[in-house]
Formats: C-alpha cells, structure tokens, sequence
C-alpha cells in the first residue's frame, strides 16, 4: 500500500470483478483488508491458483529461472485455444457485461493458465468500467503514472491522452496474437525506431510467414502434411488487423472470436472434441 496508486489499483479490481463471471477469468475467491506485522495498511486479493502459471513463462523460458520452466513448449493447437480463451472473455467484457469493461493491460503476464492449459485473464488493476469513466482521473492518472498499460503493448492513442476503451483492448490482444506465434516480445531488441513487432510481421507475409514463426512450434505436435504456413498466415493477418493504428480500423473482438474458431476447425478438425 506504500506504492502509489495501489489503494485506486485495488479498488479498481475490486469494482471490475465484482459482478462478472466467465470460464476465462481468474475466479476472485475473497478479499483482504487488515494491517501486516509492521502495523502498516494492508489489502489482498484471492485469487483461485493457477498451477501452469502464466503465458509469459511458456512463450519465453529461456528468461525464467531454471526450476520455473515449463517441461515442454506449447504446441500451435494449445496456443491456438489461448487465443480463443482470451478473446472470448474480452468480447465478454466489452459486450455482455451489464457495463463494458476495458482492460487497459492485457499481455502474456496477465493471461494465466490452469491444469488443462485453459487461459484466465487476471489483473484488472488498471481496468475501466467505461460507463463510469471519468475522463479527467484517466488523465491525471496519465500524467502521474505514466501511459497506461504497458509499453509495447498499450494502444498508441493511449500514449496521446486517449480515452480507454475497447478498441485499446483490441490492439493489445493483436500484439498478444503476434507475440504467441512468432516467439518475439513487442519490446525486443531487434525492434527500434521504424520497425515494430507489426511492421515485422506485415513486412514478412505472405511468402515469409515461416522466417519470423516461433521455431518451437514448427515441429512440435503437427501431423505430416500440416498446413503450417497457411494455418499461422491467417492467425498473423488477423493479429495485424485487430492491432491497427487507427482504433475504429480494429477488428471487433467477437469477429476476432469467431475467426480464431473458424480456423481452428478448418485446420484442426479431427480434434474438434478437445479439452473441454
């Protein structure tokens, strides 16, 4: 609670999760308000515990400590339910909520997987109820916390003052699509100045869709005869559409959702029964 913002962070989480329910959230099991041994302020939240941690760990593991890491990698079908995990929820949270919800902060550390590798959205610190936003504490939050978000992963408008919404949710959902299939953060070394983990990704499709995929997927749990370049072309594609620069350019997140569906049964059909 020594932090700043922590008190309107906490309160924000609480405020968002209160009402809602979905297979993709984190499931808020209680809250805590009390003081620690020092006799300063203290609050919790319980969250059900995830056993595969996050998706973060998985796409990168050669950044966490050995005794972290994850036995294998994910394959392209597990990376593929991901996606429709955390698209699902977020067309939730901006449609079918009785108030639309933006989560402000959507990246691979925020999405957490449980037994069966099925994603939980979690940590809606920064999130916004947008039928009770005020323009004027997003603001001062901007001036006094920085851009919302996280960089590489925040809406450009957001950089600019712009107000939070779902398409901003959208653009960083691309950004996740582009990370989960090619293995590069948008924060990489490799990017600076004019080139981005988008224009990457635009500069390589269609014919080089295969020189920037995650090379741990392109062998790992694929049938012979796979149509990879093809099955990963429209997964990048649609990655590049919902994360474009004008916000009314971005792909519906329910159109997102049914397109990430529809090419899971065009290319994975024999495994239509999965894991649910």
């Amino acid at each position: 609670m020594q932090r700043r913002g922590a008190m309107r962070s906490f309160m924000a989480e609480c405020e968002s999760l209160k009402d809602i329910r979905h297979r993709n959230l984190v499931k808020l099991l209680t809250a805590c308000s009390s003081t620690d041994f020092q006799g300063n302020e203290f609050r919790a939240l319980i969250y059900e515990f995830m056993p595969n941690g996050s998706l973060d760990v998985w796409l990168h593991p050669e950044e966490v400590e050995e005794i972290h890491r994850p036995s294998r990698t994910l394959t392209l079908f597990e990376r593929l339910n991901i996606a429709i995990d955390v698209a699902s929820v977020l067309d939730y949270l901006h449609v079918h909520c009785h108030d639309p919800i933006a989560h402000c902060d959507l990246k691979p550390s925020n999405v957490l997987l449980d037994d069966d590798l099925t994603a939980h959205v979690s940590d809606f610190g920064l999130a916004r109820l947008l039928l009770k936003f005020d323009k004027e504490s997003f603001l001062n939050q901007l001036s006094s916390g920085g851009v919302r978000g996280t960089i590489g992963y925040a809406a450009p408008e957001y950089g600019m003052g712009g107000q939070p919404s779902i398409h901003g949710d959208v653009y960083s959902f691309g950004v996740l699509l582009l990370e989960m299939f090619t293995g590069k953060r948008p924060t990489n070394e490799l990017f600076g100045g004019d080139l981005t983990l988008n224009s990457y990704t635009k500069s390589a499709l269609p014919e080089r869709v295969l020189d920037i995929a995650d090379n741990s997927i392109l062998h790992t749990g694929l049938r012979v005869g796979f149509p990879i370049a093809q099955c990963l072309r429209l997964l990048l594609e649609m990655g590049l559409r919902c994360c474009e620069e004008s916000p009314t350019n971005r792909l519906a997140t329910s159109e997102a959702t049914k397109e990430l569906i529809s090419i899971r049964e065009r290319f994975f059909k024999a495994r239509r029964t999965y894991r649910r």
